[in-house]
């Protein structure tokens, strides 16, 4: 064993240089005295040029002066785990990298000084963006398989140049896929044009779209252009086509048909070099049986359909979908949310989400804007723990709802979801084939 003092200091300098954090100790004058080969390495200033040196003259970080880990625990005497700051290397570049940093005390428990450890997470972002990269197309991103498909005929279908109907819950993202069709098209130079056919009565959503002449309606002291001319060379996205009134689908129609429209009060016809693009979250062939929309507008639009699932549909997204969330919301909002707690995630990940992604988003921005840490917790979101799941051979088949509850709280495994409810794979897969034949 090292007896020697001397001995017992070398064979700890030989301890932390083998490990691969970096490892710095300062001293209550935020003066460093130690520095480890990992810290070497990270920031790029060798021990020598280190020892001595004021803490933020050689770790370069963007909270030195306002939220020093190394500060904070000697000022509290409590210790911080895993913060996610930037450094500054040698040569200037960027570093991500993990904080921790507690107290250092002498042999009677007074503070001497504090030590930090930190971990360069380079290569974990390089992958978090690979793969990120690897699930996203044009703004959407999923790891789902139907959804992935879609992604794959996406190029071809923008391609061609035909009408396109996108059909999906409110929420799913169709705006998102409409404009993925536009920007892959011959089009992609012209505007995207956006048409809420539900959002204007029918007196004023006529103008909008085929705009209007002066004096061809009460309050049309100028001539209006419609979305049609404003689209011109592009496309013309129409959402929630299944609001549109029937009046209003006979003009439409005849646009499909012949390219020709006629403004409000206009005496001459005039053509649309428009591609056109169509979104529904209702089920239109419903609608035509009950005479709501009309038949041969409806196989006017439909030449190719693209169904978007709702989020319940592919749960396998949702972690996905919230990493992606926080990254934007720490953007909009100048934040540093590294993560939700283990709390907040179980209920995130067990909510049904009838609003889909859109439901998502609006969850984890307003989670973003009240929490007053960089972690995520509970009750910053308005959700209550589903019921929870209990079921076992002799306690029958658990509802739709909460096998699916089940499946997106393990993430899909079906393994882990089996050995939940007490029962062997085989018998969990035969009441999800029942599920999906419902």
């Amino acid at each position: 064993m090292h007896n020697n003092p001397l001995d017992q200091q070398k064979h700890l300098a030989t301890i932390l240089d083998s490990v691969a954090d970096g490892v710095f100790t300062v001293d209550e004058e935020m003066r460093i005295t130690w520095f480890n080969r990992a810290a070497e390495e990270i920031t790029g200033f060798s021990r020598e040029e280190a020892l001595g040196q004021s803490c933020c003259e050689i770790f370069r970080s963007n909270i030195c002066f306002t939220q020093c880990p190394v500060r904070e625990a000697m000022a509290g005497g409590r210790n911080v785990i895993n913060r996610e700051v930037d450094i500054l290397d040698r040569q200037n570049r960027e570093v991500p990298i993990s904080v921790s940093a507690s107290v250092l005390r002498d042999d009677a428990g007074r503070p001497v000084g504090g030590v930090e450890t930190f971990r360069d997470l380079s290569q974990l972002q390089a992958l978090k963006r690979e793969v990120e990269k690897k699930y996203t197309f044009h703004d959407l991103v999923s790891r789902n398989p139907a959804m992935r498909r879609l992604f794959d005929v996406l190029p071809d279908v923008a391609a061609s140049g035909a009408t396109v109907l996108l059909q999906g819950e409110s929420g799913t993202g169709k705006e998102l896929f409409a404009r993925a069709l536009h920007d892959l098209s011959p089009r992609r130079k012209g505007p995207l044009v956006v048409v809420n056919c539900g959002a204007l009565p029918e007196s004023l959503l006529e103008a909008e779209i085929f705009g209007a002449k002066k004096g061809a309606y009460t309050g049309a002291v100028e001539d209006r252009p419609g979305r049609l001319e404003q689209a011109e060379k592009g496309t013309l996205f129409l959402d929630e086509i299944g609001d549109l009134p029937l009046a209003l689908q006979v003009k439409l129609l005849r646009v499909l048909e012949n390219r020709e429209y006629q403004p409000l009060g206009a005496r001459r016809q005039r053509t649309a070099d428009v591609r056109f693009l169509a979104a529904t979250h209702r089920d239109l062939e419903e609608m035509v049986d009950q005479g709501a929309f009309r038949r041969d507008l409806f196989f006017r639009i439909n030449v190719v359909n693209l169904k978007i699932p709702s989020l319940c549909e592919r749960p396998e997204d949702i972690p996905l979908l919230l990493e992606m969330a926080i990254d934007r919301f720490n953007r909009s909002y100048g934040r540093k949310i590294r993560r939700f707690s283990p709390e907040a995630l179980g209920l995130l990940l067990d909510h049904s989400y009838p609003g889909n992604v859109r439901e998502l988003l609006n969850l984890v921005e307003r989670a973003v804007i009240l929490s007053k840490s960089d972690i995520l917790e509970a009750d910053l979101l308005p959700l209550t723990p589903p019921p929870a799941v209990v079921a076992s051979p002799d306690a029958g088949t658990p509802s739709v709802e909460q096998l699916r509850q089940l499946l997106r709280r393990h993430g899909g495994n079906r393994t882990l979801a089996a050995r939940e409810l007490g029962v062997n794979r085989t018998t969990l897969w035969r009441w999800l084939k029942r599920m999906t034949s419902e």
